[in-house]
């Protein structure tokens, strides 16, 4: 230990400038200077004459020249005598290597030598005088080489001290200053040169630090000889690995006490310092960290590893019974004197078998605190709070060369003695009240087993110290990271695991682990495993439109015969054919025979599409008497149309006889007026889509033919007047396909499901049809039923004769460049356009036929139009008046025929002039382009016009016929300008989609040269022919496809009951692909349009996730027990390999596959916005290595939210308050929540909300059940209907101490229910007032919702329990509160129904 302290204070260093200090830091370089010797009279006769032994060193120090800021730690050489000075010429030879290294490359940070002489006066004091200085530029200029060899500089020296240098009149550059005075005749010969033989031992040097070669460095094997150089060629001594266990810390007296005394010390001094005042409800500990590290007396040999300790109790009730050190051997009377323990080994692999090396142990503690001066919900909210932290006790052990293991008691240190840290360390008690033994005992101890083997104690279960997750309370939130203290870990924390893990076994999600990560080859292993276990991130949303297979079939009538006649009595429109007959009806649960020939071949080519919404019917137990929306509104997107958000439609109830047998309460949908009343015309609403065949391109017709039959559409209903989701419906839309007939209508009841989560969840389901993707640990909501009427109408197309050009393409996977090997004719100009068949072209003017030219003349014009401006117009207008005296004079001259001839004169000479312009314009304008024209015109001999129509993900497969037109061979190069068109290199790709496309044409075998990055090369011998195949495949989508339906609703009319008047034009992209020959001539081109035509969704995702985030999602794909169409077969038993790819690509989709018979999960990581910003992307999920067509496409919706973190108890109210802040004008709100029986809002109703003001919307919480929840809360505009402001409220509740519990049995059906009592006792001697609340008011209701009792007496609570319809078990809670709603007791009543 005297070794370590001893080096330790001898090596402390001054840090850099705070300025320079925040500076972007770079690599540290390695220096090696060697100082020589030094020339020239420095010494005055005088001084040799008054002292005595007089001697002679050097002194360097770091300076900072920009901030005049010494830093580091000045070295010195050793003391040479100064006899030699007297001597002609005078010279003192040091010879002694410097070395250090620093990351501040910067010209104006120099090294400052001074020349010091000692010696000692006649009472024998030493004296030290100072005789000149230096400044050495380090990077001010070019570093020679670490290889070459040394070349000697010499350094000017200046009078006075280095000192001066901190003078405000000295400004760099100092050496041109008048004020330094350079000492003549003098000089310091030295080496400057960088030194990387020393970058293996930069941890065991600090950064800034000058030593000496001849300077033993604890961690380096030592040079031989007293002059030998350690640092010329270092060696690193072998380390040793040091394991430590059962470690944990006592505090005097007791922790409960220690910690009590810390806050209300930081509580006062932040008052004293004038910050905002807290009180002890607003400070709380989140953390007690350590930080272990090796330290060699210089610094810190790694970086200190970071683990977090935990009360001992907390591990008593978690840990099993294998942990070495019981509850009680620290503590005798209560857990007040509890300690401080680690559960997990540290492993130190860094330790070295010298005297300086040791072990430091640094105790910190981690305080968050409200930012602002309302700190009325800092408890249960983490929107303004901020995290500090402070070391309160460290420790340092030096262990014995000899000892193996053994157990270690070392006492703490604390107060302003020097630390590790560098850092003010929490106060201990003062030494002239105690002795040294009891001021031991009240700094604290830490206690601790050592041993050198991995085997050692057994019983403590190990983990790596470079996990990055850490150990922490359940009730604590996640810690912030300070900006400003860089030795914190940039990792979050994981949540502590309750259950005991036994030794050897590796961390999971949630164990205890630490903080710091090492990339090591160990511990990426180790992540690796750890990623395949994880499940879903807790920000699952609460309302996510996850549609199982049952809720796309509208088999089954919901309602009742009586209810059908009252929804047909309403008066909705009827839907007519062409003819004015009623359209055909279908039944949903018929089977649909779809014959594409029949439909290709309808006489009816135009499809007129009827979506008409007629009712909305609830169940009436729907969520134990949720108050049920009094407008809706529904967003879908059909086809390539654009996203439809329909106006707010009132829900109107109909007669108490609408009620059905299972209980549901039927509502018509009635448009509203602007004033929120419902309209006065018919009910319901209506749209159309036409869809004819000049609406669609060329080719369209069979894609939206398998749109209709494949497709399903997705229907979300959202609140009118909270915009909050109330569910989503899914129908598939194949009823839609007519097959021959004029009109057909189909009625559909669609369930409208809510699904919400409770914790961590998957989703899984069967891939291979709709709507199976479902959640694993979830439970739906079925919200109700939606009744809607379909219908596709038949029209004759106008347009009845359709040219050549409008056909459809031809489907043939082979591209044949036959049909262009001879010149056509036609014009130069129109380059690229429809030819006629015959050789002859129109005349047409230049200017309408090429826009380049047409430009050019007319700049020209405008040029020579453009008169003089300002004083030049009255010059003109004289000019003009003149003229026209002249015309007129020249007219009464001439006689009749004359005068016209004379008016027209100046016109056409003008005209000519302007044509003669333009002729030469156009003559030029020709010339340079007539070059580029030709070969463009030639070139369409060789090119081949193709169009390919595509969708979303699948591949589209075809072979262009490529011909050598030569009798030479040619080394063919192809040059592919879209990255989405690609050729197929691997044969067994190219034989994959040839079998898929039936296709007969040969398949090569290493057909492509391929040159890394360049483009690939085919030979082709005289007039031989090739097959070379291609794929286009698309992940993007465009700008309209992504558009997303607003949960904002505008004006009430914008959307009107009729045709759409716009559609979503799909893009249209080209692609082209050049073949050159070996003298880079090319030999043909394929010239490609992409039509993209709309794609399937086959399931929607909705999540809701706080602003600023990682949104992490695992889909779980269930075992593949049938394979879909085309999928591809392996051997028996092997199920296809799973592949994903993403149309974003700043998402990570990405799939593992694992064992036989296992699931398999698909990993989505996606990054959310601000708040209130959506964005939205699509999965394709393959089934073959190719990625050829997907067998399932997901859309996901993400909305980014604000978030707040609440911990509750359930049944107790729990209240915090929310900012509000106002727009630019007033408006009218009122707030909105997903769960009004839990969260409660005040104000309550409709309130006004000052422009650019600031208000506090208070909201309470008490929640019903324990665990994760999640409540949507919404500010909405009333008059305009628009969202203003949205929050995520992430519930944590925890359920209450139960004091109490009963059984009883009731029979289940039908019954009247049952009366029952029981009895409470106000523990009290004060009259209290007691209110009740249970966590089912369905089945149990009181006879009083409160009631007031005096001190000490008894009262009786009458109960009542309403009848069940099923058997079961169900246990119902009871609260009873205070008049504070804090929760008193709670009473557990377990129901039985038989």
């Amino acid at each position: 230990m005297n070794d370590w302290l001893r080096i330790f204070d001898q090596n402390v260093l001054v840090p850099p400038h705070p300025q320079r200090a925040r500076q972007l830091l770079k690599e540290s370089t390695a220096f090696q200077c060697v100082l020589k010797w030094l020339d020239g009279p420095l010494i005055k006769q005088g001084v040799l004459e008054v002292l005595s032994e007089v001697g002679c060193h050097l002194r360097v120090s770091l300076f900072d020249v920009t901030y005049r800021h010494f830093f580091g730690r000045t070295w010195k050489t050793a003391v040479r005598p100064a006899e030699q000075l007297s001597r002609q010429p005078s010279r003192i030879i040091f010879d002694e290597p410097l070395y250090f290294h620093t990351s501040l490359n910067h010209p104006n940070v120099v090294a400052v030598v001074e020349v010091v002489t000692e010696g000692r006066k006649q009472d024998g004091s030493l004296q030290a005088l100072s005789c000149g200085f230096g400044i050495l530029r380090i990077f001010g200029n070019k570093l020679e080489s670490p290889t070459s060899a040394s070349q000697d500089k010499r350094l000017r020296l200046y009078h006075g001290t280095p000192r001066a240098l901190l003078h405000p009149l000295l400004q760099d550059p100092f050496e041109q200053n008048k004020h330094m005075t350079l000492i003549e005749s003098c000089s310091l010969q030295y080496t400057l040169k960088p030194h990387p033989l020393l970058e293996p031992v930069f941890h065991l040097l600090p950064q800034n630090l000058l030593v000496s070669g001849l300077q033993h460095i604890p961690g380096l094997v030592p040079a031989h000889g007293e002059k030998g150089d350690t640092l010329r060629k270092p060696r690193l001594q072998k380390s040793v690995t040091w394991y430590l266990d059962d470690l944990f810390f006592t505090l005097y007296p007791s922790l409960e006490k220690f910690e009590e005394e810390l806050l209300e010390l930081l509580i006062s001094d932040n008052f004293r310092e004038g910050d905002s005042p807290l009180d002890g409800s607003t400070l709380e500990i989140l953390e007690r960290r350590l930080c272990v590290g090796v330290h060699n007396g210089l610094g810190f040999v790694q970086r200190p590893h970071v683990v977090v300790l935990v009360p001992e109790m907390d591990v008593a009730l978690t840990r099993s019974a294998s942990f070495s050190r019981k509850v009680g051997s620290s503590s005798k009377t209560s857990s007040g004197n509890q300690a401080l323990v680690l559960r997990s080994r540290l492993r130190l692999p860094e330790m070295v078998h010298h005297p300086a090396f040791a072990i430091v142990f640094q105790l910190e503690y981690v305080f968050t605190s409200p930012s602002g001066v309302d700190s009325k919900a800092a408890s249960v909210t983490s929107l303004s709070s901020v995290a500090c932290m402070h070391i309160v006790r460290w420790a340092v052990w030096n262990p014995l060369l000899e000892s193996g293991s053994g157990k270690v008691i070392l006492p703490l240190q604390g107060g302003i003695r020097p630390n590790p840290s560098h850092c003010l360390v929490y106060k201990v008690t003062p030494a002239s009240m105690s002795s040294e033994e009891v001021q031991q005992v009240e700094s604290g101890t830490v206690q601790f087993h050592f041993s050198l083997s991995p085997e050692g104690h057994l019983d403590t279960p190990t983990g790596l110290v470079h996990s990055p997750e850490a150990e922490r309370q359940p009730s604590r939130k996640p810690p912030t990271s300070p900006a400003n203290l860089p030795a914190l870990p940039p990792q979050g924390l994981a949540a502590l695991q309750d259950s005991p893990v036994g030794p050897g076994e590796p961390p999971s999600e949630g164990r205890i682990s630490h903080l710091e990560a090492q990339l090591s080859q160990a511990s990426l292993v180790l992540g690796a495993s750890v990623a395949e276990q994880l499940q879903e991130l807790p920000f699952t949303p609460v309302h996510t439109p996850i549609v199982v297979g049952a809720q796309t079939r509208s088999s089954g009538s919901k309602l009742s015969r009586a209810s059908m006649v009252l929804l047909q009595a309403c008066g909705f429109p009827e839907i007519l054919d062409a003819n004015k007959q009623p359209a055909e009806a279908v039944n949903p649960t018929d089977p649909v025979k779809f014959n594409p020939q029949k439909e290709e071949s309808d006489c009816l080519q135009s499809n007129e599409i009827v979506l008409h919404f007629l009712a909305f019917s609830r169940v009436s137990q729907d969520c134990q008497g949720a108050p049920w929306p009094k407008t809706v509104y529904f967003t879908f997107q059909f086809y390539r149309f654009p996203p439809v958000t329909t106006p707010r439609l009132q829900l109107i109830r109909l007669d108490e006889t609408g009620r059905t047998g299972s209980g549901s309460l039927l509502y018509l949908l009635v448009l509203t007026d602007k004033d929120g009343s419902s309209d006065a015309g018919t009910p319901g609403f209506q749209l159309k889509y036409l869809v004819e065949p000049g609406f669609l391109k060329p080719g369209e017709q069979r894609w939206f033919t398998h749109y209709m039959a494949a497709q399903t559409l997705q229907i979300d209903i959202w609140d009118g007047d909270s915009l909050l989701l109330v569910g989503s419906a899914a129908v598939q839309m194949k009823h839609l396909l007519r097959q021959g007939r004029p009109a057909v209508q189909v009625l559909h009841e669609l369930e409208v499901v809510a699904t919400e989560y409770e914790q961590d969840v998957v989703v899984s389901g069967d891939v291979t049809r709709f709507g199976c993707v479902k959640p694993i640990g979830v439970y739906t909501v079925v919200k109700g039923w939606l009744h809607l009427t379909l219908a596709n109408v038949g029209h004759v197309c106008e347009q009845r004769v359709r040219d050549s050009s409008s056909l459809p393409p031809s489907r043939s996977r082979v591209i044949s460049n036959d049909g262009a090997r001879h010149f056509e004719g036609g014009s130069l100009i129109s380059r690229g356009g429809p030819r006629s068949v015959k050789n002859v072209v129109q005349a047409q003017k230049l200017a309408d036929v090429d826009r380049e030219l047409a430009a050019m003349l007319f700049t020209h014009m405008q040029h020579g139009s453009k008169g003089p401006q300002g004083a030049c117009r009255e010059g003109d207008a004289v000019r003009r008046r003149k003229l026209e005296r002249m015309r007129s004079v020249r007219l009464q001259e001439s006689r009749g025929e004359l005068s016209c001839w004379g008016a027209s004169m100046l016109i056409q000479q003008n005209i000519r002039a302007q044509h003669a312009r333009d002729l030469q314009v156009i003559a030029a304008y020709r010339e340079r382009t007539k070059a580029e024209s030709i070969t463009s015109a030639l070139s369409l001999a060789i090119t081949t016009m193709h169009t390919i129509h595509v969708t979303l993900g699948t591949a589209e497969f075809f072979e262009f016929a490529l011909r050598n037109p030569h009798n030479t061979q040619h080394t063919v190069t192809i040059e592919v300008d879209n990255p989405e068109l690609s050729i197929i290199q691997d044969s067994q790709e190219w034989r994959y989609f040839k079998d898929a496309a039936k296709l007969h044409t040969p398949v090569e075998e290493d057909m492509f040269h391929l040159r890394g990055s360049l483009a690939p090369q085919i030979f082709l011998r005289p007039r031989e022919t090739a097959h070379i195949p291609f794929k286009y495949q698309t992940f993007s989508v465009g700008q309209l496809a992504l558009a997303q339906p607003s949960a904002e609703l505008g004006s009430e009319k914008d959307t009107d009951t009729g045709l759409p008047q716009k559609s979503s034009a799909m893009p249209t992209k080209h692609a082209k692909v050049l073949f050159r020959g070996s003298g880079g001539k090319p030999i043909a081109v394929l010239c490609l349009t992409v039509e993209t035509q709309p794609h399937v969704v086959d399931q929607v995702f909705r999540f809701y996730h706080p602003e600023l985030t990682f949104l992490k999602k695992a889909i779980r794909l269930p075992p593949w027990h049938t394979l879909p169409a085309g999928a591809p077969v392996g051997r028996p038993g092997e199920e296809p390999p799973v592949y994903v790819r993403c149309s974003d690509p700043n998402v990570i989709c990405e799939t593992q596959n694992v064992g036989p018979r296992e699931p398999r999960d698909v990993f989505l990581k996606v990054a959310s916005g601000p708040s209130p910003e959506s964005r939205d992307f699509f999965v394709a999920v393959y089934a073959d290595r190719w990625l050829a067509t997907p067998i399932q496409i997901w859309q996901v919706y993400l909305h980014s939210l604000q978030r707040v973190d609440v911990s509750c108890v359930t049944g107790q109210r729990t209240r915090l308050s929310l900012v509000l802040r106002g727009t630019r004008t007033v408006r009218r709100v009122q707030a909105f929540t997903s769960h009004p029986q839990e969260l409660k809002t005040d104000p309550k109703g409709v309130f006004v909300l000052p422009p650019h003001g600031v208000q506090d919307l208070h909201v309470g919480v008490r929640p019903r059940r324990a665990g994760s929840r999640f409540i949507h809360l919404n500010l909405v505009d009333v008059d305009y209907h628009q969202l203003v402001a949205s929050w995520l409220v992430c519930l944590s509740c925890r359920p209450p101490l139960i004091s109490k519990a009963f059984e009883i049995t009731l029979a289940a059906g039908k019954g009247r229910g049952a009366n029952k009592r029981i009895t409470y006792t106000n523990p009290y001697p004060s009259q209290r007032t007691y209110h009740l609340y249970s966590d089912h008011p369905d089945l149990l209701q009181f006879r009083e919702d409160s009631f007031q009792i005096g001190g000490g007496e008894t009262y009786t609570i009458g109960l009542w329990f309403a009848p069940r319809q099923s058997p079961g078990e169900e246990e119902i809670l009871i609260y009873i509160n205070d008049h504070e709603d804090k929760n008193e007791e709670a009473f557990c009543v377990k129901v039985v129904y038989q």
